[in-house]
């Protein structure tokens, strides 16, 4: 036996892999579809000529991850795309609130909280690339105490505790609902404030870009990367038992643990078995991507210049429609996460057509049909937008777990990040990436640091596979 075998193509796979390869191991890795990715991919899903990102479309996190930022990917081909703002929320009276990379400009918008802001936010906006480098990891003993200490007295509160106890208006409380709401969990519970922190910190710190040309060029860059080293990929293989990798000394797998503990087979014991298949996963997603005749016609002029835009109203309604996915409901005015690339990318559309992607949070393998919702939500702060569209497709949950098994009843977060399983995921273990198995690792998001494409997961599950037995650098 020898070298080491990956399942799964997604970034924390690759990251796996080129960390292994880059220690002179001989890499392979294995993807069932067609196409590498796992969720950093694009394709035409509506009409020929428009790309579209199949899930992760915007990426702080990827502009942001020290494992990234160690790769020269610019020579592979990513080039990072930054929009004039980072974040637009419209509000009904016509106008929105925005996020832009200066902590101050951001702040000046805000009226009445304009100080509360910059109380909160410029501490950990000067300190980002520490609180990065802490927040991107497994736990651990904070290496600056000072700074998480903090960050962490936010942090550990709910976004609906701190909205009301650092903000007094509207608009500022709405920002944060929908910033928080990227937690898939509902707003008033406690952790969820790290998440809306965490989001504003990249913003200042590194901004919310988008790859040129879509999100497969992340993974093409980083397959570049890996064959550069002498690691392999192989599209259209799919692994269904240990068997098929008997060959190899090391195999980590970027799937969701349910998926490991059936590949694995009986090559664990009962206890660590049913803590995989007992892990939690929250609510899913139904995503609809847009062909346009033109640019979305924002009744606030702001949301024009913005990658993203958070659509849903006030904090109340973004709550509601958050608890309501996590009950079991499909919520009445779902918040929508939205992208519009095409209006900072140029390839993503032909000349004067546009694309645009958006989604919401509903329950796990929800079927109900939410386009005619998410349509009118958009209407809502875009009068004319229904005009536009030349095309659309829709994903359910049960569709978008077809296309990648590893989002569990749609999930795409890699799995609940509550307290119960934040600090503990996958199973427990002191080292989150080890298996009872001393040659299986598993390197998915469903590990620490979590969801995100930032490829940290799979790096740190790769080092913890050179620290081990199984397989050693030349």
């Amino acid at each position: 036996m020898t070298g080491a075998a990956i399942v799964g193509s997604g970034p924390n796979g690759l990251a796996a892999a080129i960390v292994l390869a880059r220690e002179g191991i001989e890499v392979e890795v294995f993807e069932r579809n067609d196409t590498f990715g796992g969720g950093c991919r694009t394709d035409a899903l509506t009409l020929p000529g428009f790309s579209h990102d199949i899930c992760s479309a915007i990426h702080p996190l990827g502009v942001g991850s020290p494992f990234f930022k160690s790769l020269d990917l610019k020579q592979h081909g990513l080039h990072w795309v930054y929009p004039q703002i980072e974040l637009a929320h419209p509000l009904d009276d016509g106008t929105a609130v925005v996020v832009k990379r200066s902590v101050e400009e951001t702040a000046a918008a805000l009226g009445r909280d304009e100080k509360a802001y910059l109380r909160m936010m410029k501490p950990l906006a000067r300190n980002a690339s520490r609180l990065m480098d802490e927040v991107l990891r497994p736990p651990r003993v904070p290496r600056h105490p000072l700074v998480m200490a903090a960050f962490g007295a936010l942090a550990v509160r709910s976004v609906t505790g701190l909205a009301a106890a650092m903000f007094e208006t509207d608009r500022a409380r709405a920002l944060l609902a929908g910033v928080g709401a990227h937690s898939v969990l509902p707003l008033d519970r406690s952790p969820t404030a790290a998440y809306a922190l965490t989001l504003l910190i990249l913003a200042h710190h590194v901004g919310w870009p988008m790859p040129k040309g879509g999100s497969q060029k992340i993974t093409e860059a980083l397959l570049a990367q890996l064959a550069s080293l002498g690691g392999q990929a192989h599209a259209g293989r799919s692994i269904e038992s240990l068997g098929e990798l008997s060959r190899f000394s090391a195999k980590l797998f970027d799937v969701a643990p349910m998926n490991l503990a059936r590949i694995a087979g009986n090559a664990f014991p009962d206890v660590y078995r049913r803590r995989l298949t007992g892990y939690r996963h929250g609510p899913g997603v139904f995503k609809m991507d847009f062909a346009l005749s033109g640019p979305i016609p924002w009744k606030a002029p702001e949301c024009a210049l913005a990658g993203t835009v958070h659509v849903g109203g006030t904090i109340d309604e973004i709550a509601l429609s958050e608890e309501q996915a996590w009950n079991g409901i499909s919520p009445d005015k779902p918040f929508l996460i939205l992208a519009q690339p095409s209006l900072f990318d140029d390839t993503r559309a032909p000349s004067g057509r546009h694309v645009a992607w958006a989604y919401c949070h509903v329950p796990a393998g929800d079927d109900f049909d939410m386009s005619a919702r998410i349509t009118d939500q958009i209407e809502r702060f875009a009068p004319g937008f229904r005009d536009l569209i030349l095309g659309e497709h829709a994903m359910a949950p049960s569709d978008i777990e077809a296309r990648n098994p590893n989002y569990i009843g749609g999930d795409i977060s890699g799995g609940v990040q509550d307290w119960g399983q934040l600090f503990n995921r996958p199973a427990g273990f002191i080292d989150p990436y080890a298996t009872p198995a001393p040659d299986i690792f598993i390197c998915s998001s469903s590990t620490p640091p979590g969801g995100g494409v930032h490829g940290m997961c799979g790096y740190f599950a790769a080092r913890s596979a050179l620290k081990s037995e199984s397989i050693k650098p030349r």
